[in-house]
This record gives C-alpha cells, structure tokens and sequence, in this order.
C-alpha cells in the first residue's frame, strides 16, 4: 500500500458499497479505527462519508451512526432515498449516491494528492480518469476476494492504486462476523446498504 505521509488526501467513503463490501468479507467497519488508520500513514485533510437516509419516519435507524460520524471527523453527505414497489410488490429503497461522490472528487482534486475511494461501482472510471488529469493520485478500495468480486474491472484497472479491503480491514475491525450468512435475527442498522434488503429482512419495515 503506497501511502505517503506528505501528500494532501482526501476520503470518499461509499456508505452502502463499504457496509456490503466488509459484510461479504465478515467484519464490520470501526470508523473511529478506519479515520486513524488512514490519518497514522498520510494528511487527511477531509473524510467524506455518503448515505441516502429513508425519512418516511420519524426516527431514522441510521441516525446513530450519522450523528457520530458529523461529530467524529467525518464531513456528513445525505439525502433522501425513495421508496418503491417493485414488479413483483417487493418493497425497496432506491438511494443512489454517484452524483454526490462525483462531484466532490472534481471540486476537491485541485486541492489534494490523493483521492481514496471507497467504491467498487465501475461508473466512477470516468470520475477518477477526470480526478487523475488534474494530477491527483486516486486509489479505489474494495475487495477481488469477496463472493462475487465487488470491484468492477474497469475501474480497478484506472485507479493508480487499488486497495484489497480483504487485508486491510482488520486494521478497522469492529467485531468479526460470518461472511455470506444470513443473520436469524437482523443486527441494528448502520449503514445504508441494510435499506437494500427484502422486506422479511428489512428493520425499516
């Protein structure tokens, strides 16, 4: 992993692909651990952490993790997701948040040396191709070893530097869990990717 302690970086950290990501892996995220893992080995100078928030309710079962994350070093960018009724009346949550992700990479490049991405969406090629033209280094981490791979090729093969989630994350372990099995009782939600799920499964619900 080539981080340098000099260089001016920035986090963009993908709610709902890093919660699916460590899940498929069988960890879950410490972001206290994760900002001072990422802060001990180069300048962070800005975290950004990304979630579309169901606010149908009146209590949000993200807001724990939210309310921490704006008050612990992490700069908060939300917005509404839309609830729908798939053809097969199937309730699910549509909450993308590229646009968001995108357009901070561009209006930060000029400012920072490196750009971490929390992301495996192969969409962000384009973006990080942009970030790269403007001279700044942009890494992507997720993972080649979780089942399916959650790194589009296309975009691991674009970014200067991929990090393998895989052997990083027990440097930013929470508690360790089962990958790829199914929980008989839901854990409270902390990320947004718990709103993806089907109803049986879903605490929103």
């Amino acid at each position: 992993m080539n981080l340098k302690k000099d260089e001016k970086t920035c986090l963009f950290i993908d709610g709902s692909s890093l919660y699916s990501t460590s899940r498929s892996l069988g960890f879950d995220v410490d972001y206290k651990k994760l900002l001072e893992f990422f802060a001990a080995k180069t300048h962070v100078i800005r975290a950004y952490y990304y979630a579309a928030i169901l606010d149908t309710e009146d209590y949000s079962p993200l807001k724990p993790l939210t309310d921490w994350l704006s008050y612990n070093g992490y700069f908060l960018v939300t917005k509404p997701a839309r609830e729908f009724t798939d053809s097969t009346g199937k309730r699910r949550v549509k909450g993308n948040m590229d646009i968001e992700i995108a357009v901070d990479m561009m209006e930060m490049a000029p400012h920072i040396d490196h750009a971490i991405l929390f992301s495996g969406d192969s969409d962000f090629r384009r973006v990080v191709e942009a970030v790269q033209r403007q001279g700044t280094r942009v890494s992507v981490a997720s993972s080649m070893r979780s089942s399916p791979p959650l790194i589009g090729d296309d975009l691991r093969r674009q970014a200067d530097q991929f990090l393998e989630l895989a052997s990083l994350g027990a440097n930013f372990t929470r508690r360790q869990t089962e990958p790829n099995r199914p929980r008989t009782n839901p854990a409270p939600v902390r990320h947004p990717a718990d709103q993806m799920s089907e109803p049986e499964d879903d605490p929103l619900s």
